[in-house]
């Protein structure tokens, strides 16, 4: 079973662009995969698709192989998404964040407390854990992005240009973090575009152009 089947994907817009030109490609369980394009090129719309954030035209998506048309929920569930920009109330605290996402997938109120505290001390961010958003620094907030993705134990975390905007030291913390979800079996898709990163996580990749894969293959 692959961890995401994708077959002739495409994606038409009202105005009559075509951002996603039948693409397909497949990621197997416990890959760290990596998708690569300019700006424009049809990654956000291939990432919302699959996260069922943007309605696709035509094709099929496998998550776990849960059919995203016939088996929404039960694919959805499989999903962890770290998207580029923050998108969490600020003046919740860091373990307000995480619980009412974990709620958002059914998770139950006596896993919940356990699995809040086992991915706040994962993240470091345990002695942030009654702290506003607000008061976090950049990096803290984005260390707050992954932990919420982690919440309901997802099979695949998409990340969106996770590092972006962060220093050197933390992008190296975020790297190593993600080599280690990786190492314990989670299936990793990276957008960026520093080269030295893909290099550093990455195993296989897919080079996405005006809605087309061009080249995939090893690293």
């Amino acid at each position: 079973m692959k961890a995401l089947e994708i077959q002739n994907l495409r994606k038409e817009y009202k105005d009559g662009t075509l951002a996603l030109k039948d693409v397909s490609f497949h990621i197997e369980q416990g890959e760290f995969f990596s998708l690569l394009g300019l700006n424009g090129a049809g990654k956000t719309t291939l990432i919302g698709i699959v996260t069922d954030l943007v309605k696709k035209t035509s094709g099929t998506v496998k998550v776990m192989g849960h059919d995203l048309d016939s088996s929404r929920n039960e694919a959805k569930s499989q999903i962890g998404l770290v998207p580029q920009e923050f998108n969490f109330n600020v003046f919740l605290t860091v373990e307000e964040v995480l619980k009412n996402y974990a709620g958002y997938f059914g998770v139950s109120q006596s896993i919940m407390d356990d699995r809040t505290t086992e991915v706040l001390e994962r993240l470091q961010l345990a002695h942030k854990r009654h702290t506003q958003v607000r008061f976090l620094s950049g990096g803290m907030k984005r260390r707050v992005m992954i932990a919420r993705a982690l919440m309901h134990d997802p099979k695949l975390l998409i990340l969106d240009e996770p590092t972006a905007g962060v220093d050197v030291d933390l992008r190296r913390e975020i790297w190593d973090l993600l080599k280690s979800l990786n190492k314990g079996g989670m299936t990793i898709i990276l957008t960026s575009h520093y080269m030295e990163e893909i290099e550093a996580l990455c195993q296989r990749i897919a080079i996405l152009h005006q809605g087309v894969i061009i080249r995939t293959g090893d690293i």
